[in-house]
């Protein structure tokens, strides 16, 4: 299999060698007929001058300024060389004495001849130069805006791909070859990239040997492949992209035939290093927010274990007092005393198990293990398991249900949704005082049900309305019964609903209050008859 891949390889670059020779073929062959046109041009115009009496002098004009714009149309000074001896010969046989002959009675002519050589020799060679120059200009001003518009480029690349990519094309500007990029990932190479100058299809190479030299430069840190002693079979010249010794990945340019040349190497070089460097700020920039939410998660978790030592020790604290009491002194107390220490153990317990399933459905959602178990289900049975899940917090309270239709089926997970509403009941009897009114209203919006939680409390201040969504965050509103919230509630009601694809919202009551509403998708109810 290796011989053969030698011979395509081989082959290829034999076939690219005749293609290279062909096409200088032609290009010499367009350059003499444009050489061969102008001559014709000027000698006509020359004969037509002579027709009408011109001197001698303007003839040698008309023939140093065919001269002239040969070198202009033509790549190479041997043009203007050979159509200004055709000229002197020209002219000598056509318009000098006796004509149609190359002898000359004049004894100043050949001075003349001499001169007029020398002129439009000289003047085609200065315009072949100025022609160079023009062009080293232009080539130079088109490679300082290339490293410009890199530089500003990279600045605004995002990450490791954007910048790849912004790399790759601005090289392709600047050298018209195909790249390949291979990421380094723990010092091997990873991920391929590759970029065709055309901008349509990537020519054939030999993996095994572009790979083979892409990593020889990443293992040593040292340019290789096409034009070296390494790996000179190789179709790519490889660079490491590195910021001293540290490398993030090896650069491939397709040089084929033709080399470059030392200031688009130099131009080449530094738009590598400008990638290089963009790699590293992205590599630190990753890094520095990788730490940062690592702080920021370790401040939760710390947040959160002291509000919970706090909130877990209240309860416990008036569960294993009551239980003690009962223990105790159970035979002196009268009925109506147990039972009230019954309720606030009850109370108590119902609390700590909200509060340990809002961690575990915190814990569920932030390790993307939440799944919806999607059933269709009436919204109005729904509801009444909330109102059977909060009756015995409601004690001090007024519950109302507003159901416009009782017939409203929605597509949720019923467990998840009960956990909502159960939660927005439970924040509006722990923020409103004694005796406050809490209602449950239920409609319809298009395609989509919305539920509302409306309590006649203090409401929610403008401050909170944007961070009660938050995770651990409490709000400024005092608890009634003064036990601290742990500020997980709303967090998870909203990470649920939106899993649903719905969404939620607070609003005012008013003339005082607060209103949570919420969507969620509806099924359509399909009648038979």
């Amino acid at each position: 299999m290796n011989q053969t891949m030698d011979k395509d390889i081989t082959i290829n670059t034999s076939y690219s060698a005749r293609t290279n020779k062909k096409k200088q073929l032609i290009s010499i062959l367009e350059n003499a007929a444009k050489s061969v046109v102008i001559l014709l041009g000027a000698t006509l115009l020359c004969l037509l001058f002579h027709h009408l009496g011109f001197t001698d002098s303007n003839i040698i004009m008309v023939y140093i300024l065919g001269v002239l714009l040969t070198s202009i149309a033509t790549f190479h000074w041997v043009y203007s060389l050979v159509s200004s001896i055709a000229s002197v010969f020209i002219f000598n046989y056509l318009f000098t004495v006796p004509r149609f002959s190359f002898a000359a009675y004049d004894t100043g002519y050949p001075v003349t001849f001499v001169v007029m050589f020398l002129t439009a020799f000289l003047t085609g060679i200065l315009a072949i130069r100025y022609k160079e120059q023009a062009e080293q200009s232009s080539k130079s001003a088109q490679r300082t805006r290339i490293l410009l518009d890199t530089d500003q480029l990279l600045a605004k690349a995002n990450d490791k791909v954007q910048i790849l990519t912004v790399t790759a094309t601005q090289i392709i500007k600047l050298t018209n070859r195909n790249i390949i990029i291979f990421e380094a990932s723990d010092g091997k190479l990873s991920t391929l990239h590759t970029f065709p100058a055309n901008g349509k299809d990537f020519p054939s190479y030999n993996k095994e040997i572009e790979t083979s030299a892409a990593e020889w430069v990443l293992k040593h840190n040292h340019s290789a492949g096409a034009t070296t002693k390494l790996f000179s079979d190789s179709r790519f010249f490889y660079l490491a992209l590195r910021v001293n010794d540290r490398i993030y990945g090896v650069i491939g340019i397709d040089i084929g035939n033709n080399l470059q040349d030392t200031s688009e190497h130099s131009i080449l070089l530094s738009i590598l290093s400008e990638c290089a460097l963009a790699l590293e700020n992205e590599k630190n920039i990753r890094e520095k927010e990788a730490a940062a939410i690592l702080a920021k998660s370790e401040q939760l978790r710390a947040n959160l274990l002291r509000t919970i030592s706090h909130d877990l020790r209240t309860p416990l604290t008036s569960i294993s007092g009551n239980a003690s009491n009962l223990i105790s002194n159970g035979s002196h107390f009268d009925e109506e005393t147990k039972q009230k220490l019954y309720e606030d153990i009850y109370t108590d317990s119902m609390w700590l198990i909200n509060l340990v399933e809002n961690l575990l459905s915190a814990t569920r959602i932030e390790e993307g293990r939440m799944t919806l178990r999607v059933t269709t289900e009436l919204l109005s049975d729904i509801i009444e398991e909330v109102v059977q899940y909060s009756s015995r917090k409601l004690q001090q309270h007024h519950l109302t249900v507003d159901c416009k239709d009782d017939l409203i089926l929605v597509k949720a997970d019923t467990k998840l949704i009960v956990q909502v509403i159960a939660n927005l009941v439970d924040n509006a009897i722990k923020y409103t005082p004694q005796n406050s009114s809490i209602t449950i209203s239920t409609y319809t919006t298009g395609s989509m049900a919305e539920i509302s939680v409306a309590d006649n409390g203090p409401g929610i201040s403008e401050e909170d309305k944007d961070k009660i969504f938050d995770k651990f965050y409490c709000g400024s509103n005092k608890i009634a019964d003064s036990r601290r919230s742990v500020g997980l509630g709303l967090f998870l009601c909203k990470a649920i609903v939106e899993a649903h694809g719905g969404t939620i919202h607070v609003e005012d009551n008013l003339p005082h209050g607060a209103i949570f509403r919420f969507t969620l998708p509806r099924e359509e109810i399909v009648l038979h008859e």
